[in-house]
C-alpha cells in the first residue's frame, strides 16, 4: 500500500481471537518481512493475536527512501510513517513488537502517542549511542567487505548495498553521535516488556535498564543468557513465553 508517496510491502499473519490486541512488528536496521523468518507466525499462533508485519521504506520490496538518510530517520518512521500506516490499515491500540532500530522506533512512537498503543515489546532496543554499538558496527563493516554477506543480504532487499550502508554509515557518522531517545521514555503510558541478550554485540544491558528507570508505566525486563543481539532468533522459545505472559497482564487482554 502507499504511505506518504512510498509503496510499502506488508503482510497479515494469524487470526485474531476475541479480546486479543493486534501485534505490529517493527524490524531491525537490516531487516524486512523476510528477515523475521517464521517468528511472527509462531508468536501469532502462541498468542492468538492478528499480526501485522511490514518492511519500512528502503527495505525488502518497499520503495526506497526519497533522498539521503538523516540522523532523525527513526523519528521520521515513528512519528510520520507509522501513524499513517496504522491509520490506513485501520489498526487501533496495537501492541508494538520492535527489534533493534525497530524497538527504538516503537519507543519513540509510544512516547509520542501515549493513548495510541496498548503495549510495547522491545528486543535489543537502542536508547542512545554506546561505544559498544559503534564497535559492533565497525566489525560488521569488516565482515561486509570480507565475506559473502552482501550477496546474502541482497536476497532480502531490492538494494541490499544501500540498506547496509544507510545503517552502517549513519550510525558511524558524527551527526548521529548525539542521537538519544531517553526523553521519549517519560511519555510512555503503557506497560513495556524489554528483552536483551547478555551477549548482545551491539549494546550493554544499560539500554533496557534505563527503560525501567525512565518509563512511568510498569516495565518488565528479561535478560537472556547465551543470547546476542537477536533474542527472537537465539532464544525464540523464551521470548515467546515472555510475550505470552506479558499480553495476559495487559488490561485489554
Amino acid at each position: 500500500m502507499e504511505v506518504g508517496g512510498c509503496r510499502l510491502e506488508y503482510e497479515w499473519v494469524g487470526v485474531a481471537k476475541p479480546g486479543c490486541p493486534t501485534l505490529v512488528f517493527l524490524h531491525e536496521g537490516l531487516g524486512c518481512i523476510a528477515v523475521w523468518r517464521d517468528f511472527p507466525q509462531r508468536l501469532a499462533d502462541a498468542t492468538g493475536c492478528r499480526t501485522l508485519v511490514f518492511s519500512r521504506r528502503g527495505y525488502g520490496n518497499s520503495d526506497p527512501v526519497p533522498g539521503p538518510r538523516t540522523a532523525r530517520y527513526m523519528h521520521e518512521e515513528a512519528l510520520e510513517v507509522l501513524p499513517c500506516l496504522l491509520q490506513a490499515l485501520g489498526v487501533e491500540q496495537p501492541v508494538l513488537v520492535g527489534h533493534s532500530d525497530g524497538a527504538s522506533i516503537a519507543l519513540i512512537h509510544a512516547g509520542s502517542h501515549p493513548q495510541g498503543v496498548a503495549g510495547v515489546v522491545v528486543l535489543a532496543p537502542h536508547c542512545w549511542v554506546e561505544a559498544e554499538a559503534l564497535a559492533g558496527i565497525r566489525r560488521a563493516g569488516q565482515v561486509w567487505r570480507e565475506t559473502d554477506w552482501p550477496q546474502r543480504l541482497g536476497r532480502h532487499h531490492r538494494d541490499g548495498d544501500r540498506v547496509f550502508h544507510d545503517w552502517h554509515d549513519t550510525w558511524l557518522s558524527e551527526a548521529f553521535r548525539d542521537w538519544n531517545i531517553e526523553a521519549c521514555l517519560a511519555g510512555i503510558a503503557v506497560p513495556v516488556l524489554a528483552i536483551q541478550g547478555i551477549q548482545d554485540e551491539y549494546a550493554t544491558l544499560r539500554q533496557i535498564e534505563v527503560i525501567a528507570e525512565r518509563v512511568p508505566a510498569a516495565v518488565s525486563l528479561l535478560k537472556l543468557a547465551d543470547c546476542g543481539h537477536s533474542p527472537h532468533r537465539d532464544q525464540p522459545e523464551a521470548v515467546i513465553r515472555a510475550i505470552v505472559d506479558y499480553l495476559r497482564q495487559l488490561p485489554q487482554a
